[in-house]
């Protein structure tokens, strides 16, 4: 069996409530009736074109090889091609969706789910939390603003059966701007810190003792008001505080020995030489490696081997299509140290979950685990008629 092309896809969607959205997906074929399907996890922010032409640039090394050799594939792409050693986000995001597109065609060839694949699955469902819920819990973009949005939207996912919740307290100020990087540099304000901190502690008083609460930042304040924070956040039992700083083992470490709230990072981590130092240094006590960005199926599996020998837990970082949504559970199902699955916000809106064929949502916040050949979803024809196309054979 061999690979005889790549079709290389941009979903440039420009949605009204999230107009820089923009899915970059991937379908592998081979001699016979087999395709796999993969997914670049730069979805958002400023790097989806880069992602787009670096997964072209890659598929060309891979035309004629075989489909199942996905570790002699894996070590070309990062050995043959110069900037992935070391490489970053763009790099990285091309090997991880043809890697999972692999994956994919793997358990068509052998009928089975990738998680049989990769050892056989632990357990039988997967607890989640609602995801980024600064943005409303709805069907569309709501941004909270006040103490009251923030309780109601923590309300409404408790009502779904959830009983662990995400928020960045610090996306939004009250008056509905966007909260730049210019305010949250150094020592964080009176006013900026009473924020945040009322925040979190209404919606403590809100879902009461038994709910988990993760503490989400982007890493968009730095060391010293982390720290500033995360004291201030202990007395309301946080479960982690996702990117407290810039990420990078050094200054995680600086916030860790500060801090009595366990630390998460990983979405901005890429590769096994990326998270070694983290797990060394025991700055992180649950990392977030995302499929789509951190070198695929093959290398997630690695690095979170590597966190079980550091006693490190693991919740896959979700924030692109449903199809990375499957490969995450698939992995998740698997490792011995999973701790709790990502389901953001944006998995709600139509114009996503229209990308595949299969549209997997939690119940009363537990995932069931697809049980299909390969992946157990595929993309969509909308993906094909109205996404930016190109074929490399």
């Amino acid at each position: 069996m061999k690979i005889t092309k790549v079709d290389v896809i941009l979903l440039d969607l420009k949605p009204a409530d999230n107009p820089g959205w923009a899915p970059i997906v991937c379908r592998v074929y081979t001699d016979g009736k087999l395709y796999g399907d993969g997914e670049s996890a730069l979805s958002f922010g400023r790097a989806h074109r880069g992602s787009f032409g670096m997964i072209q640039d890659l598929a060309g090394l891979i035309i004629g090889m075989n489909p199942l050799d996905n570790e002699v594939i894996w070590e070309k792409l990062y050995k043959s091609t110069f900037w992935a050693q070391n490489g970053g986000p763009v790099v990285f995001s091309a090997i991880s969706a043809l890697d999972t597109a692999l994956w994919d065609i793997k358990g068509k060839f052998f009928g089975v789910p990738v998680y049989q694949l990769l050892g056989g699955r632990m357990r039988d469902r997967l607890r989640c939390y609602a995801s980024q819920l600064q943005f409303g819990w709805d069907d569309r973009k709501i941004p909270a603003l006040s103490i009251e949005d923030y309780v109601s939207n923590a309300k409404k996912a408790l009502a779904e059966g959830y009983d662990a919740l995400k928020f960045d307290f610090f996306t939004f100020a009250p008056d509905g701007h966007r909260y730049s990087f210019h305010e949250t540099t150094r020592r964080l304000t009176p006013e900026h810190f009473n924020t945040v901190i009322g925040r979190l502690a209404a919606v403590r008083d809100a879902v009461g003792p038994d709910v988990d609460i993760i503490m989400e930042n982007h890493a968009n304040i730095d060391a010293q008001g982390a720290v500033q924070l995360a004291r201030a956040a202990e007395k309301y039992n946080v479960m982690y505080f996702e990117e407290p700083c810039t990420p990078t083992p050094e200054m995680t470490k600086f916030v860790a020995e500060r801090i009595g709230i366990s630390i998460s990072q990983g979405e901005r981590v890429f590769s096994r030489w990326g998270y070694a130092p983290y797990f060394v240094n025991g700055s992180a006590q649950l990392i977030q490696p995302d499929i789509g960005n951190c070198g695929g199926i093959t290398e997630a599996k690695k690095i979170c081997d590597m966190a079980h020998v550091y006693d490190v837990g693991v919740q896959a970082h979700v924030c692109a299509s449903p199809l990375s949504t499957a490969a995450a559970l698939q992995l998740e199902a698997v490792i011995p140290n999973f701790t709790i699955h990502e389901h953001h916000v944006y998995n709600r809106y139509d114009y996503n979950r229209q990308l595949c064929v299969r549209d997997y949502q939690p119940v009363n916040g537990y995932f069931e685990i697809p049980d299909l050949p390969g992946l157990g979803n595929e993309l969509s024809d909308f993906c094909f008629s109205h996404g930016e196309v190109v074929t490399v054979d």
